[in-house]
């Protein structure tokens, strides 16, 4: 019986030695966490203190400043008593980052500076190279790196009846070329540009992108509409197979395997034509091309994805790129001015990716790019090819693609064309794009 009580006394006092540094542990653990809290909280931010791109510039001194013309990051740094040493040092290692050779004559620079009587030397460099972005050289730690601004996307509405064409009608109603480019690729294969009549009529939703309540760029379509004579084109949006796309009110799809054009919105200056007078040769011949006019070194796009088969320079065609779509068809882009960067025998390209720039090397009179397009290994014209669309709407998403179609269409339809030159939708007027399957 002794050994018997003598065992529970054991077990009860272990019992409460447990118990005790148990709570004790608990105790010590709740004590600091309260302690990381009080100091936590000791460490808010001064409401005083003053940001500038994300630093904290209390006290300290904002120099302003532009780009002069042939200005370089030296000779905006030292004459503030920075040491061509760590001038050097900035531009090698951020190469990566932004290339100090890039600094361009009217962009904003900020330099934050010490108060200090006794120093100029900046602390900080911040250039800006566009209105979306920044660039931060940290003169003391050499720390390079690029942020870009807080922005804002506002969902914007225009519509509007042909006068004069699509890009000046267009800018007209307070919109940049971005928006016309993007209206004009989505409906290159179902309306000719080239061949609008007064009295045509669009209307578009997009959203737009603002920083520092300054219009940085268009984000996309949201849905769209054109009337070209007195024909209905809807631009409605929908997922199908995890792709994005437009589709008509009929549910065909108004995405084709090319770009309609080479460059952007522009102007057909020559079509494809078999007895055509050369005006540097002097004769009758062929030509088996699309000639387009733009200024010189306008970008030269790809109309669809492929391998670059040729890319060089010849006396005829002057800096020119081959490009083998598949192996039906084929493209090709003469008379640059240069060809893009990375181009080569061999490269593969995606649709719309920049491959040269617009020019009037070998036989050309002025800065223009001649497009043609190969069919079966044989020259067509580019202009009256139909280039087989995108999947249509399938069976099993038809009635979600029906709703989607309705919003948009009663969105469409409010859309003013005269009196109005934009407005801003409510968020609640804003589009959701429908996903098949919901």
């Amino acid at each position: 019986m002794n050994n018997k009580w003598l065992g529970l006394l054991g077990l009860a006092i272990i019992l409460s030695a447990f118990y005790y540094f148990s709570d004790r542990s608990n105790t010590d653990i709740d004590t600091s966490l309260e302690d990381q809290i009080s100091e936590a909280d000791s460490l808010t931010i001064d409401p005083n203190a003053k940001f500038l791109y994300e630093i904290d510039v209390t006290g300290l001194n904002i120099i302003e400043g532009t780009v002069a013309r042939n200005q370089t990051l030296g000779s905006i740094l030292s004459p503030f008593e920075v040491p061509y040493q760590i001038i050097d040092e900035l531009a090698k290692k951020s190469k990566e980052i932004f290339d100090v050779r890039n600094i361009a004559f009217n962009k904003n620079f900020k330099l934050i500076t010490a108060d200090d009587s006794t120093s100029i030397k900046p602390r900080y460099f911040i250039y800006e190279p566009n209105a979306a972005e920044y660039v931060v050289f940290d003169l003391d730690s050499l720390e390079i790196y690029k942020k870009e601004k807080p922005a804002e996307i506002r969902t914007r509405e225009i519509g509007g009846v042909i006068q004069t064409s699509l890009y000046v009608d267009m800018i007209e109603k307070g919109v940049g070329p971005d928006l016309i480019d993007l209206f004009a690729d989505l409906y290159g294969w179902s309306v000719d540009f080239q061949r609008l009549q007064k009295g045509d009529k669009f209307k578009v939703v997009f959203d737009e992108k603002f920083v520092e309540d300054q219009s940085v760029g268009v984000i996309g379509i949201q849905t769209a509409y054109f009337e070209h004579m007195g024909e209905p084109y809807h631009a409605i949006p929908f997922e199908q197979n995890g792709e994005m796309n437009f589709f008509d009110q009929e549910g065909n799809s108004l995405k084709k395997a090319f770009l309609r054009d080479p460059l952007k919105y522009s102007r057909i200056s020559s079509r494809y034509n078999l007895r055509r007078f050369h005006p540097v040769q002097k004769r009758y011949k062929p030509h088996l091309g699309t000639d387009y006019a733009a200024p010189r070194g306008t970008e030269i796009r790809t109309v669809g994805d492929g391998t670059v088969v040729e890319a060089g320079y010849s006396r005829g065609n002057g800096n020119y790129v081959k490009i083998k779509h598949n192996g039906t068809y084929s493209t090709q882009y003469l008379h640059m001015s240069k060809i893009g960067n990375g181009i080569k025998k061999g490269s593969r390209v995606r649709q719309g990716q920049v491959i040269g720039y617009v020019g009037s090397t070998g036989l050309a009179t002025g800065p223009h790019l001649c497009f043609r397009f190969w069919k079966h290994g044989k020259q067509v014209d580019w202009l009256r090819e139909k280039i087989p669309p995108s999947e249509p709407i399938l069976a099993e998403n038809k009635d979600a693609f029906e709703l989607v179609k309705r919003d948009a269409i009663q969105v469409l339809a409010a859309i003013s064309l005269e009196g109005e030159s934009e407005k801003t939708l409510a968020s609640t007027q804003k589009i959701q794009p429908g996903v098949a399957g919901e």
